[in-house]
């Protein structure tokens, strides 16, 4: 008898593979010690397209099929991925496995893209779950050592397939009724769209801008100390004239009185840890990253490297059985090529934006 293990990429497989000894290949899969490591493709599955239900739905696009409600989801497999899928399936239903242990990224889709490959290939064993953030070869024995029932994660799967029902509920609908009204396609999302809104909002700003100018006064005192004048608790000043007539009216006054004193202690919390959206917006403003371009580097970082943990969260804090292992992923980042990429781009190399 052996374990099943489900990573969601090649690349993490073979690091599990190697960790637990499972050195042979197969077609699609890793073995050895006890242990077979297979891997999804990403979305291996994926919820079906309103044309795989067959009528009303199928074929051109009309008002009178709308609102698309599925009454049952159905999956499917696309062509290029098949094989693999038919590769997982058999290796999850096979009896001589008595152990599943789900493998994919700690987080939602990772929990999501391995529920539906467990659906489709209507496997009923009970699994495991490998909860890392890190692919370190310590980290993943730890994982193993450590493994959860799969049920402990429903929740996680839940709320995965919910936001991806949203998904198709909005997007196909929506581009439907849009495409039909518009007669030419366009495309709805969930989140592309009040994105596009903003960009449009934000586009639309800068062409109605319209430049206008404020005065600050400001008196240069005693060792360096600045002095800006304000009223109503504003500085600015909108109209140049009443500027001015302030400038005359207080320019005579050499000297001042301070009229009041504070003191306080203001104790300012590090920041937060990096989660993947403000990875991104400090990538592109520091060295001009793009955000695909920063997911492919943490990507790398996580996978190849071990520098960094589990990059697609949306979490900016660490559990604490993590603690232990950042003294680690520090003196991984004193290697000797460490310094020198960070003082290029200190120096301002950047990469192509494109």
């Amino acid at each position: 008898m052996s374990t099943v293990v489900v990573a969601e990429k090649p690349s993490v497989a073979r690091d599990i593979a190697r960790v637990l000894g499972a050195r042979r290949k197969g077609e699609g899969f890793l073995e050895g010690n006890g242990y077979v490591v297979t891997w999804a493709l990403g979305h291996l599955v994926q919820f079906a397209e309103p044309d795989d239900y067959g009528p009303p739905w199928k074929g051109r696009w009309a008002f009178s099929q709308l609102p698309m409600l599925p009454e049952q989801w159905q999956l499917k497999t696309g062509s290029s991925t098949y094989a693999q899928f038919r590769v997982v399936r058999k290796l999850l239903n096979d009896a001589a496995h008595d152990r599943i242990v789900c493998a994919t990224d700690a987080g939602r889709e990772g929990e999501h893209i391995f529920r539906l490959i467990y659906e489709q290939a209507r496997c009923r064993k009970p699994f495991q779950r490998l909860w890392i953030s890190s692919l370190t070869d310590q980290a993943i024995r730890q994982g193993f050592g450590q493994l959860q029932p799969g049920t402990a994660f429903n929740g996680l799967a839940q709320a995965a397939r919910a936001r991806a029902q949203a998904d198709w509920l909005v997007g196909m609908n929506l581009t439907r009724a849009y495409t039909v009204h518009n007669k030419a396609l366009c495309t709805i999302g969930r989140v592309q769209t009040p994105t596009l809104a903003m960009l449009a909002r934000r586009d639309e700003a800068i062409a109605n801008f319209v430049k206008s100018y404020f005065y600050e006064l400001v008196a240069q005192l005693a060792e360096g100390f600045a002095a800006k004048y304000s009223k109503d608790g504003q500085t600015r000043i909108d109209v140049k004239e009443e500027a001015e007539r302030l400038h005359r009216q207080l320019a005579p006054y050499k000297t001042g009185t301070v009229m009041k004193i504070e003191k306080k202690i203001v104790r300012h919390r590090p920041p937060a840890l990096y989660d993947l959206t403000n990875l991104q917006r400090d990538a592109n403003r520091r060295f001009g990253f793009t955000a695909a371009k920063v997911l492919e580097y943490a990507q790398t970082l996580y996978e190849t490297h071990k520098l960094i943990t589990y990059p697609r969260t949306e979490s900016r804090h660490i559990s604490e059985d993590m603690v232990g292992q950042l003294p680690g992923i520090l003196e991984r980042l004193e290697h000797e090529q460490a310094p020198v990429a960070l003082e290029r781009l200190r120096q301002g190399h950047r990469l192509s934006r494109a």
